[in-house]
């Protein structure tokens, strides 16, 4: 089976100001990639005309593209909308499920979504008390039951998991130990290490750090781009 190279970027950010600007940086990335993978937050305030520069940035290139939302792009309540934005423009977005690409030959599937918080193993949130707690910490374990059933039912024969929040803390180290559980879940990592993959993407934390593991032995990188100080990070199945 032939070796699979992933390029992954997250919080690119983008708006009218940036158009034109990262794709010059997309030029080659056929020759270095297989496919290329959105970790979240792709505009700056979540509008449709940061959607629109989003879309002209990523269409028509010469490799899949897959993406997922971040917060970012929830701010202005139109993540439907900027979604289907991608979409028309030839770009997967996952909503807590999978798709399947053929690489010559070979299937890799994504699954993820944009994820949630609620902190990790032995200090998090608890779905206790009132109902404000219940809601976030419900939302998490609903989005990581998600993500188990969309891995139990993929069949490829590579799997990575897309996802903008962080499912350890590994690749928070540099951040504030304050905002840990605002960046991610143990829950996530979780569901993930149930069912399996081969590797791990997200976003969120710019001041966190690249590489990390699951418990469960799985590699995860953070691909923001204030992390990777580069276009994009690719890595190899």
């Amino acid at each position: 089976m032939r070796q699979l190279r992933i390029a992954a970027v997250g919080d690119v950010h983008l708006d009218e100001r940036l158009r034109g600007s990262y794709r010059k940086r997309l030029d080659d990335v056929e020759q270095h990639a297989d496919v290329l993978l959105l970790a979240g937050d792709l505009t700056r305030h979540g509008t449709l005309e940061e959607a629109a520069v989003v879309t002209d940035e990523f269409r028509d290139l010469p490799v899949p593209v897959v993406a997922v939302l971040g917060n970012h792009d929830h701010h202005s309540d139109r993540p439907a909308e900027i979604a289907a934005m991608l979409s028309d423009a030839g770009i997967t977005v996952l909503h807590d499920d999978a798709t399947v690409l053929d690489i010559d030959g070979v299937r890799l599937g994504v699954a993820g979504g944009k994820g949630f918080g609620g902190g990790y193993a032995g200090k998090c949130a608890s779905d206790f008390g009132e109902p404000e707690i219940k809601a976030f910490v419900g939302h998490t374990k609903r989005i990581a039951e998600r993500w188990r059933v969309a891995l139990k039912e993929l069949q490829a024969d590579r799997r990575v998991v897309l996802s903008h929040y962080s499912p350890v803390k590994d690749t928070l180290a540099g951040e504030p130990l304050e905002i840990y559980p605002f960046l991610g879940s143990y829950l996530l990592a979780e569901a993930v290490d149930a069912e399996g993959a081969d590797l791990i993407v997200h976003g969120h934390a710019h001041a966190g750090t690249e590489k990390g593991v699951t418990p469960g032995g799985i590699r995860v990188r953070n691909v923001a781009l204030p992390v990777l100080g580069r276009a994009y990070g690719v890595y190899c199945l």
